[in-house]
């Protein structure tokens, strides 16, 4: 514990340092090349970036990330640590500061010792959390006081994708550090993360300040033009059989379940369903599950009291609009009964104990989670597929016919698989795993001239005998020694201890000169930090790893070389179809959601520059596989195509956008949807008015002429009225409906989107003027709606996206929502209920602005705070709501060249 005079000394000791004169490193460092012109951009705002002690900057491989990390360092201007993931970018670091800053090594004391800080020490996560553990005794304030003592000012974080759980905690201690600035340096944040992982990246790195995108890269000429392509393959036909297989076993029972007496009687004497009323409060704790109760019970055909419905927002008659039994709402029930509360239903084992047994059997429950999909256990299997080892055969004969000597080829896989070195030709049917050799022998017993192979991972190196002279030329003599693989003209290359680095140096000048022409290895050694500028064509043969791997891989070819000016690069995806999915199945869904994490050009139409799969522009189906991979192959055969739209798209915009791409499901332009509608209650209306004037006019008018003689006109006219519009009404009303409905999606997105940002603006979460900033509604596609803020800095225009986002996507669990719910939106189907984003729900005065800005735009409606009894009643309505509407928006956050 510290004393009163322990405090004293240690703020007389900071005053001490506050007169020290300044430090030096702006003096002392300057760096001695020009200025790239996306990196002059960036440093101009650097101050501005600046100002909350926290800069994140993304920048993809081959950008000079680790320059302008030192640039940052000498206007910062205070004594830094620089942690890396690994030794070698830590060395990086120190050789880009002596080649590239300094004048004098002596003029900067530089170091590598934690325990020893020098004006700028550069060290490793491992090496921080180790001193931390071992040398701090895991003290937080031993740490804390340590640096602090040091004069630590300044931290550079490069490559924080990269830290592990056990890392987090001695680098959040640090920003406790008093007046410290921190800065984050990554080419690719870990977007495909758990959630708290993800939440742990960006509180310690914070938001996400400025990007320097690959568009700017290729126009300044430090990228080559590339492009994306995949290849799909269908899994053997025993494992198309397992899958129907799996399919109709869970089909079945599903079926079976909703049929099952007993459980059915079970699921009726749930608390939740029995005492609806005594237990709502943890109903409304628990929303998902008792709406997977009532859509069981629904689902077996038993009539749900009026009761019951009303507290999802339904009356007897809609009961009907309650969802199917879906595999999510399986999981949600059996969940319950089976994993999270299987203790409190001991007594209820005879009914339980045989569904148990049947999800076992079938393989989709273990100990703590039910999963009836099946996707992570059909992905390892259909990314493991080896019939994608014929989908890598193909998309090599193409790329050696098409590029001929200029062919520099890497294939990139998980495993080694060395059970598979010695197997001959006659036994390749026997390859069973997907690996570094089942794809070495795969090719070279199938066609491809064996001269031009070469295997290169961590602790196997294969080479053709031809080459092993020119290999020796660039090693010691000694470096290295071979065994040969039996009858093959292939050895197995040996370096001795210290040789290994140089041996990969002189494999690589083999590769760049030609000698090697296809190398093949794994994603550890070959996929980070490996350079060589030559690689034309990349194979992803990988199905471990995440979207940061991804883009470490592609980051490898899409790298200027220096002896080819007119270099194009080709990037190649592997897919295995699953053929009873209509989507693709999982392994190309997953592929998918990678291509999140990297930009590309358009492969038809317009050129145009953005990130995702939907630039791909394909439709995957079950069959139509052959069709696509005809597709990408005439693409692929065109690189100078893939030249000029680069160059096209480029000459379109200026800078990456962050934008807000909504898609609804049924894919018909809002315009035709509206003029459907129109034309529908046209058509309804000129009918039912030529009807009524030539045979419903003339009855009633026969039929009321007493009236009219005895009433007088007046009271005929009412009479009339009152006939026309019940005759009118019925007809009418589903085609108004639909037409006032379609009429306002678009409009309401955008009104949507001005009360977020007027809210934002308000609240200070924008600080550029108002005046500079406008709102783009567009519909570049049918049945899509791209959102965006131009004027705006880039951190901006992320969070305005991501709060758009929040009130635009089905509700979850927020403190605050809007609801738009009066009787007539009720009849009409138009009740509607939002989300307030978390960060305007923290405050009931920052909820109130949003709400009052959302009234000007979109008119009445009401706020409600859910954190209560009746607010837990509405957001349980509010998400069944949306569970029962007809037409569906999925919204995902996106980037495009502008």
């Amino acid at each position: 514990m510290e004393t009163y005079y322990s405090v004293f000394y240690r703020q007389i000791y900071h005053y001490i340092l506050s007169l020290a004169p300044d430090f030096t490193l702006t003096e002392h460092l300057k760096f001695i090349f020009p200025w790239r012109s996306y990196q002059a951009k960036f440093l101009k705002e650097f101050n501005k970036h600046i100002e909350d002690e926290h800069l994140h900057v993304i920048a993809p491989p081959g950008s000079g990330k680790t320059v302008l990390g030192l640039e940052m360092i000498r206007r910062v201007n205070k004594k830094t640590l620089v942690f890396t993931p690994t030794l070698t970018i830590r060395n990086q670091w120190n050789d880009r500061l002596r080649d590239c800053f300094l004048k004098n090594s002596k003029d900067v004391n530089c170091g590598y010792d934690l325990k020893k800080p020098a004006d700028i020490t550069f060290s490793t996560y491992q090496s921080l959390h180790a001193f931390f553990k071992n040398e701090m005794d895991s003290s937080s304030e031993k740490l804390l006081d340590f640096f602090r003592n040091a004069g630590i000012k300044n931290i550079v974080l490069d490559e924080a994708h990269h830290l592990k759980n056990e890392w987090w905690l001695p680098l959040f201690e640090l920003k406790r550090l008093e007046n410290c600035i921190y800065i984050a340096l990554t080419a690719t944040p870990p977007y495909d993360s758990s959630p708290r992982e993800l939440r742990n990246y960006f509180e310690l790195c914070g938001a996400v300040d400025a990007e320097i995108t690959v568009p700017e890269l290729v126009k300044e000429q430090n990228l080559c033009p590339h492009q994306d392509y995949i290849h799909f393959s269908k899994p053997s036909k025993e494992r198309i059989k397992d899958i129907l297989d799996f399919r109709e076993q869970i089909y079945h029972f599903v079926t079976a379940l909703t049929g099952n007496i007993k459980f059915i009687e079970l699921v009726k004497t749930h608390p939740f369903y029995k005492e609806t009323e005594a237990v709502l409060t943890q109903i409304y704790e628990a929303p998902k599950l008792y709406s997977a109760l009532l859509i069981f019970l629904n689902a077996s055909k038993e009539l749900i009291t009026r009761e019951k419905l009303e507290i999802l927002g339904l009356t007897e008659e809609e009961q009907k609009h309650i969802p199917s039994f879906s595999y999510e709402w399986v999981e949600v029930l059996l969940q319950h009964y089976l994993v999270d509360f299987k203790d409190a239903y001991g007594e209820d084992a005879a009914v339980l104990y045989p569904i148990e047994k049947e999800l076992r059997r079938i393989g989709v429950l273990d100990q703590k989670r039910l999963n009836l999909i099946g996707d992570q256990r059909f992905y390892k299997s259909l990314s493991q597929s080896v019939t994608k080892l014929n989908s890598i055969l193909e998309i090599t004969n193409l790329e050696a016919k098409n590029m001929g000597d200029s062919l520099r080829q890497v294939i990139l896989s998980d495993y080694i698989r060395k059970e598979f070195v010695d197997i001959q030709q006659n036994q390749l049917h026997t390859i069973n795993k997907l690996g570094v050799i089942p794809i070495f022998q795969h090719l070279r017993f199938n066609g491809i001239k064996e001269q031009c192979l070469g295997v290169l991972t961590g602790s196997l190196i294969i080479l053709h005998s031809s080459t092993i002279d020119e290999l020796r030329k660039n090693l010691p003599a000694d470096a290295i020694s071979w065994e040969q693989i039996p009858a093959s003209s292939f050895l197995i290359i040996k370096p001795n201890a210290s040789s290994k680095t140089l041996l990969i140096g002189a494999i690589t000048h083999l590769f760049e000169t030609g000698f090697i022409k296809i190398l093949i290895g794994t994603k550890s050694l070959l996929g980070e930090g490996w350079d060589c500028p030559a690689i034309n064509t990349l194979v992803l043969a990988s199905f471990v790893g995440s979207f940061v791997m991804s883009n470490q891989m592609r980051g490898r070819a899409i790298r200027i070389s220096p002896e080819h000016p007119d270099k194009v690069a080709n990037i190649w995806h592997l897919a295995c179809v699953d053929p009873t999915a209509d989507s693709g199945g999982a392994d190309y869904n997953l592929l998918q959601r990678r291509f999140d994490a990297f930009c590309g050009v358009s492969l038809t139409g317009v050129p145009v520059i953005e990130n995702g799969s939907d630039r791909l522009n394909i439709k995957v189906g079950s069959n139509n596989s052959e069709d696509l991979n005809l597709h990408f192959r005439n693409l692929a055969s065109n690189r100078n195509l893939v030249k000029s739209r680069w160059s096209e798209a480029i000459e379109e915009g200026a800078v990456m956008v962050n934008e807000l791409k909504l898609n609804f499901d049924d894919n018909q332009p809002f315009k035709v949807k509206r003029k459907i509608a129109y034309d529908t209650t046209l058509k309804y209306a000129l009918a039912e008015i030529g009807l009524i004037l030539t045979v419903v006019l003339p009855e009633i008018f026969i039929s009321y002429l007493r009236v009219l003689i005895s009433k007088g006109i007046i009271h005929f006219i009412v009479v009339v009225a009152a006939a026309l519009a019940v005759t009118l009404m019925p007809k009418l009303f589903k085609a108004s409906k639909l037409y006032l409905y379609f009429g306002r999606i678009d409009k309401d997105i955008e009104a949507i989107a001005k009360a977020v940002l007027r809210t934002m603006i308000n609240l200070k979460h924008i600080h550029t003027p108002p005046k500079n900033i406008v709102l783009e509604i567009e519909e570049p596609h049918a049945g899509v709606i791209n959102c965006y803020l131009k004027g705006a800095t880039a951190k901006e225009e992320k969070l305005f996206i991501s709060y758009l986002q929040e009130v635009i996507l089905p509700i979850e669990n927020p403190r605050y929502i809007l609801a738009q719910a009066n009787w007539l939106r009720e009849q009409l189907g138009f009740s509607s209920y939002f989300t307030v984003p978390d960060v305007f729900a923290q405050r009931k005065e920052d909820a109130l602005v949003f709400y009052n800005f959302w009234t000007q735009h979109l008119g009445e409606c009401s706020l409600y705070f859910t954190r209560n009894l009746r607010g837990r009643k509405l957001l349980l309505k509010a998400r069944f709501q949306a569970l029962k509407k007809d037409t569906h928006v999925s919204a995902k956050q996106a980037t495009i060249w502008k």
